[in-house]
Parts: structure tokens; C-alpha cells; sequence
């Protein structure tokens, strides 16, 4: 978002725990500060998580208004956007609950729909209901007859305008987040909702909770270059393929491939495709996908099989951002795991030990100074220390770049669970 055209400090952030160290990264990372960001305990849907940014923004404005948008959309014409944003203000202010609807340019699958009660034009329009994900041929029909538009899911209102809508539609669903909010706890600067109370509450989407219920509703035309990067094909398409239908990523080889979407995650692995036609093939460190660019819309099902057969790429992430870096997995076996580990510059990890587990470190990047038992000495490029298994130990950056070593753990059991702390800085138990 252009900091010249709109600047702003968000009310409120949602998001899930294991991503909240990301967000604030990227927020930053492009001139924002990311204000509070609330936490969830576990994942409830969009209403539960939308009621909570509502009741946190009121209370600390009373007139707050909420542009409330998901974290992985696209939007290529900034103009109109902005454009878009103002015109929905109005209504906004006015106690509209205003949403946004993009002109279909394809039977899409993976979108909702929105009917109108005449025409999408310049201006806004009423919606008359909200169409769930249609199969190809409802969606043809829709889009025939004129009057449908894609749910953008990103909606524009007052935060007093939402709550009083979950007081008249979904108050349990009110009670329970209301109750989470109240009972939080700061955390690292981030604001962690109390659990037990969230787990009551309901989950379901916006829409089905207030959206297909709410009498003052407008839509307001979105029409911004705008995709949901909802698959993998939706990435292809906003990454504008070539003359063959080709997008390939800096580290792919194309040959004699057309439609297709050639992406490797790594810089160290290189991804070819030979004769293909239609195909997805995307190389991520700990996995690849390959599949009929039209069947990628079905990758919760791939997600769904993996849990089923315990395997551990459907719900871990090589990489796992902490409050003072990262670490990536590379390699992991019943008696032994390898990681990389960054520290950034003045950053420090907790003060700890475990019981499962020995550590071999071995820095490859700046200065480590290194804590075991007590007794502490300072790392550098090519050096390594040993960890034994129960030792308290610390690891630690002072210098002014990011430091990166090799970890090497060896012992019985290897998950985070396995760490008494001591000491942290960023007041972890």
C-alpha cells in the first residue's frame, strides 16, 4: 500500500499464533506500525475473529472504522482502490455495512457470489442474497444473466455498527468473544484472548453469521485487479503468463510447456518442467505438489489426507519465525533433527535446557556468544559448541547483522514442548 496515498496505523490485527511474529514482520517491513494485533487461541472463522478486531477497535475509539480485509488478497489498480475505500466511507459513517463486488470474468468456482437486486454500475447497489461457492455451471448462468458479482470478503463499517449487528443476529456469539477480549492477556506486545471462553464460541463465517442477515447492507463496486490467491491457479493468473500460458519462477526451467505454473520455494533446488500442458508443479523444501492446474482448488483435500497419515509437512512449516528470528527445519529422523538458526542482530534466545535432547551448533554467519552452565565464550564464522543434554545454555547476537548457524540435535524427542526456561527477554514461560 503506497504510504503516500494512505497512511494510517491499523485499529486492531487478527491473527492465528503461529503467524504473529510474521505479520508484524511484514508490517514493518513496509512503514506500518502494526498497532495491537490480537491473537487467537485456535482458528474459529471470520466472524469470531472479525467481532473480536470490532469489540477491541471500539473500545478504544468509539467511532472507529473498521476496513476489514483478509491478509492474502491481491489488488493490482491502487487508484481505484482508494477510490473504491472512499466512495464505501459514506455509507459507512452513515451505519451502512458496506461490502465489495468485483464484476465476474470467468464461471469462477472458488469464489462466493453476491445477487443484486439490478445491475453492478458505478455506484452502489443492494445486495438481495449471498450464493456460496457454485459449480461451473450455476456459475455461467449467473454471470449470463448479469447481476452477480464475486464476494470480495473485505467489508467496510463502524466497529459500533458490527457489534450492535452480532447483538441482534448472533448474541451468544457476542457473549463469548466479548468475555475473550476482557479476559485477555498481554503477550509480547501481542493481546492473547482468553481461551477457554473462545473455544464457546461459534465457528462460522461473516456471512453466514451477519452478511446473509444484515438489512443495511450496500455493495459497492470493486473492480481493482483483485484476486483472493484463493490456489494456486489463482496465483498463475495475477502473475500475468507469458505468450504460452507459462509463469515460472526464478529458479524453474520451462521447456516446451504451455499453461502451466513452474515455482520453486528454495534457492537451492531447481524445478523442470518437460512437455507439459495444464499443470501446477510447485517444489517447497519439505514438499512437492503436482497437479492439473484445474484440480488445485482441491488442495484441502491433499491437506485432509496427510493428517490422516500423520505425516508431519500437513500442519509444520520448515520455517517457524520467533521473537528474535527464525528457524528452518532441513532434515528430520527418529533420533535426530537439523536446523538453521538466524538470531537477529540484538536478539537473544530464552535461557534454557532440555531433558530429550543434545545441541551441536556450528555458526556459518557473525558472532555467537554462547552461555552452557554458566560459563560463557564468544563464536565465530566456522566455530561449533557442543550442548549436552540437561545443560542450561543461551544463545545470543550482539553484533549488528543477523546471525546464522547450523543446529544439530540428537536425543529421544525433539518438539518445542521440551524447553524449561530459565531467563527470556521476551517474558515466555
Amino acid at each position: 500500500m503506497s504510504q503516500n496515498r494512505l497512511s494510517f496505523k491499523p485499529h486492531v490485527v487478527v491473527a492465528p499464533y503461529d503467524y504473529r511474529f510474521i505479520v508484524v514482520e511484514q508490517l514493518q517491513s513496509v512503514g506500518i506500525d502494526p498497532g495491537p494485533i490480537i491473537i487467537e487461541p485456535e482458528p474459529k472463522n471470520t466472524a469470531a475473529a472479525i467481532l473480536a478486531a470490532s469489540i477491541f477497535a471500539r473500545e478504544k475509539d468509539p467511532d472507529a472504522v473498521l476496513l476489514i480485509a483478509p491478509s492474502d488478497h491481491v489488488v493490482k489498480d491502487e487508484e481505484l482502490f482508494y477510490e473504491s475505500i472512499s466512495q464505501g466511507m459514506q455509507y459507512a459513517k452513515a451505519g451502512k455495512i458496506v461490502t465489495f463486488g468485483v464484476n465476474p470474468t470467468r464461471p469462477a468456482i472458488e469464489y462466493g457470489y453476491i445477487e443484486l437486486d439490478k445491475p453492478a454500475g458505478i455506484g452502489p447497489v443492494t445486495p438481495k442474497r449471498f450464493i456460496e461457492k457454485p459449480d461451473t455451471v450455476e456459475a455461467q448462468l449467473m454471470i449470463d444473466k448479469g447481476h452477480y458479482v464475486w464476494n470480495a470478503g473485505i467489508f467496510l463499517c463502524c466497529a459500533k455498527d458490527i457489534v450492535s449487528a452480532f447483538s441482534e443476529y448472533k448474541p451468544e456469539l457476542l457473549k463469548a468473544v466479548t468475555a475473550a477480549v476482557k479476559k485477555g492477556q498481554s503477550d509480547l506486545g501481542f493481546w492473547r484472548l482468553n481461551a477457554q471462553d473462545w473455544m464457546e464460541c461459534e465457528d462460522i463465517s461473516i456471512d453466514y453469521a451477519i452478511m446473509e442477515r444484515a438489512e443495511n447492507l450496500v455493495v459497492v463496486p470493486f473492480n481493482v485487479g483483485w484476486s483472493d490467491l484463493g490456489g494456486w491457479d489463482a496465483v498463475w493468473e495475477v502473475n500475468e503468463p507469458d505468450e504460452n500460458g507459462m509463469v515460472t519462477s526464478k529458479n524453474a526451467v520451462d521447456i516446451n510447456c504451455r499453461d502451466s505454473l513452474l515455482r520453486s520455494e528454495s534457492a537451492d533446488q531447481v524445478i523442470v518442467g518437460l512437455d507439459l500442458e495444464g499443470i501446477v508443479a510447485v517444489a517447497m523444501p519439505d514438499a512437492v505438489l503436482v497437479a492439473k492446474k484445474s484440480s488445485v482448488q482441491n488442495v484441502k483435500k491433499i491437506v485432509k489426507n496427510l493428517k490422516s497419515k500423520n505425516i508431519l509437512q500437513a500442519e509444520q512449516f520448515p520455517k517457524d519465525h520467533r521473537p528474535w528470528g527464525y528457524f528452518e527445519l532441513l532434515s528430520t529422523r527418529a533420533n535426530h533433527q537439523v536446523k538453521t538458526i538466524t538470531v537477529n542482530a540484538g536478539a537473544a534466545l530464552s535461557l534454557q535446557s532440555h531433558k530429550y535432547r543434545s545441541e551441536h551448533w556450528i555458526v556459518v554467519e557473525g558472532k555467537a556468544k554462547v552461555t552452557i552452565d554458566g560459563h560463557s565464550k564468544i563464536l565465530t564464522e566456522g566455530q561449533s559448541v557442543y550442548v549436552p543434554v540437561g545443560a542450561v545454555h543461551r544463545l545470543e547476537n550482539h553484533g549488528k547483522a543477523p546471525m546464522l548457524l547450523i543446529e544439530v540435535q540428537t536425543g529421544t524427542y525433539f518438539g518445542e514442548d521440551d524447553i524449561t526456561r530459565y531467563d527470556d527477554n521476551y517474558s515466555r514461560q
